[in-house]
């Protein structure tokens, strides 16, 4: 089978659960499939949120450029208007990937939109996170630490600071940061309440965790160790900082960068005209949007199709939509988690040495697939075509011999059946699952390369997975024709970038290979 063209010049790749669906690696295969057309991937543009959106691309682990880095003829890879970006980051990133040979700064572009957040955003996090444990005796949210929350709240209080203040004079920069700073400041010690010994703790804290992870960059002497000394930005006494340092500091970093700031929404309208293919690597997911996830547990941003055009600052228009999943689920943090695995089944304990989270490292809790969830992120986000990761790992192996779940739909106490996600998450959280089993496959997949090899268990449960999750999107209406369903078009069976199967049959011929 051939792959059908796709049907935009802007290609949008989401991920359609909780995130960690390996959205990084779609994005060099949809490069190579474009390679040598006419319409060939020229920019690769991250959409959305900052250095907590976690890509592996290429056997290279990304947290604030985009996954494009590992596709060399990619002319141009931004950062769009919708990001929040600390220009420290982007040099502790951009530093150790060209010493290993990858072209960043003469491809990177910045938008002079993006908003700058900092040290006092990484604070706000921690302070409020602090918070919420000992002022409100609640559950941790399970923040990446990394300031991504109160950098948009900077953006909706109309207090920002964007990457276009580091082409202007040093004082008005200045002036912004130091009114950033008595904000956070101010706002840790009298309304989060923050004890003088946390407050000291937090500047280690952020040391700690980036000495450790800039380890091999310390090593090789790109940087030195001090370089992510956050001890010297304390002030004399609590609550304070060192706002010479502070703002020399990030004035440096940015004002470095000024070459790569301009305007994302030319390049791309060029790009576009001249027939070129750009890409939209978004951070997070569907079901961790802010206004559609169910908070605390989402993100400070919009994580799905429609922040495309307000990030590159285009019109709408036509757009191929890739909704990426793994072959089963896996969530972090305190989020409801319907289809969560027991701790003790045999599965569980072998996805969850597979499962930790690329910006933080933290163990990710795992689950089988909800179709219910990928069914509505098709119902209402939308997308033309479908990445599944990880169907290797579902293998029977060790103690692992037994039977294989998807979640079709909910269930209530009484009885009563929910055939889509309640918006309320007051009843989500009073729900359990329905599922269908599937049998499992003993034989190694890792090393197929075309669908019609795979063993027949396996393309049932493949085929039954994409049945289940277009029930549910088109649950109470007609199909579609099916030339107009979504297509598996990637099948991971492996996490290297050849261990995927491109040959999956049309959705049409899939689904009748489904046993539900």
């Amino acid at each position: 089978m051939s792959l059908l063209p796709f049907t935009s010049r802007l290609i949008a790749d989401v991920g359609i659960s909780l995130g960690d669906e390996g959205k990084g690696r779609l994005i060099p295969e949809v490069a190579d499939e474009l390679r040598g057309t006419a319409h060939p991937v020229s920019v690769v543009l991250k959409v959305n949120g900052g250095a907590n959106s976690g890509h592996t691309a290429g056997g290279i682990k990304l947290n604030l450029l985009p996954a494009g880095v590992v596709v060399r003829d990619a002319a141009h890879l931004c950062i769009g208007s919708g990001v929040v970006a600390d220009p420290r980051k982007i040099w502790w990133e951009t530093k150790p990937l060209e010493r290993k040979g990858h072209a960043i700064l003469s491809r990177l572009l910045i938008d002079e939109r993006s908003l700058v957040s900092d040290l006092t955003h990484r604070l706000l996090d921690l302070a409020w996170e602090d918070y919420r444990v000992n002022i409100l005796a609640e559950e941790p949210r399970g923040s990446t630490g990394r300031g991504i929350t109160p950098a948009y709240l900077d953006e909706v209080g109309q207090q920002q600071i964007t990457f276009a203040d580091f082409l202007g004079g040093p004082n008005y920069f200045a002036r912004k940061l130091a009114q950033r700073a008595d904000r956070a400041c101010r706002t840790i010690q009298h309304v989060c309440r923050v004890s003088e010994a946390t407050w000291h703790a937090f500047f280690d804290k952020l040391t700690a965790a980036e000495q450790r992870a800039n380890a091999e960059a310390i090593e090789l002497g790109i940087f030195a160790k001090d370089e992510f000394d956050f001890t010297r930005f304390r002030g004399p006494t609590p609550f304070t900082l060192n706002l010479d340092a502070l703002t020399q500091t990030y004035w440096e970093a940015g004002t470095a960068l000024a070459k790569n700031i301009g305007e994302v929404r030319e390049l791309i309208l060029r790009e576009l005209h001249a027939g070129r293919t750009i890409i939209g690597e978004f951070g997070q997911a569907y079901w961790l949007d802010k206004r559609h996830g169910f908070s605390p547990n989402v993100t400070a941003s919009h994580t799905y199709t429609p922040e495309f055009f307000e990030s590159a600052g285009i019109p709408v228009q036509r757009i191929h939509t890739f909704g990426v999943a793994k072959a089963y689920d896996t969530k972090v943090g305190t989020h409801t988690f319907l289809t969560q695995m027991d701790d003790a089944h045999p599965l569980a304990a072998k996805l969850k040495q597979l499962e930790f989270g690329t910006s933080t490292g933290r163990q990710r809790m795992v689950g089988w697939f909800d179709a219910v969830e990928k069914g509505d992120a098709l119902r209402y986000g939308g997308f033309q075509d479908v990445m599944i990761n990880k169907s290797d790992a579902l293998t029977h192996s060790g103690e692992w011999r037994g039977e294989l779940l998807i979640c079709t739909a909910y269930q209530d106490a009484a009885g009563k059946i929910f055939c889509h996600v309640p918006r309320n998450d007051a009843v989500r959280k009073t729900l359990r699952p329905v599922y269908t089993r599937h049998a499992g496959w003993a034989e190694d997949i890792s090393q197929i390369r075309h669908f019609a090899a795979l063993p027949k268990n396996a393309q049932r449960y493949v085929a039954a997975m994409m049945k289940a999750t277009l029930d549910v999107a088109y649950e109470g209406r007609a199909w579609p024709a099916a030339a107009e369903l979504p297509n598996l078009r990637y099948l991971g069976v492996g996490p290297e970038p050849s261990q995927i199967i491109k040959d999956v049959p049309p959705t049409g011929e899939l689904i009748h290979l489904s046993p539900s």
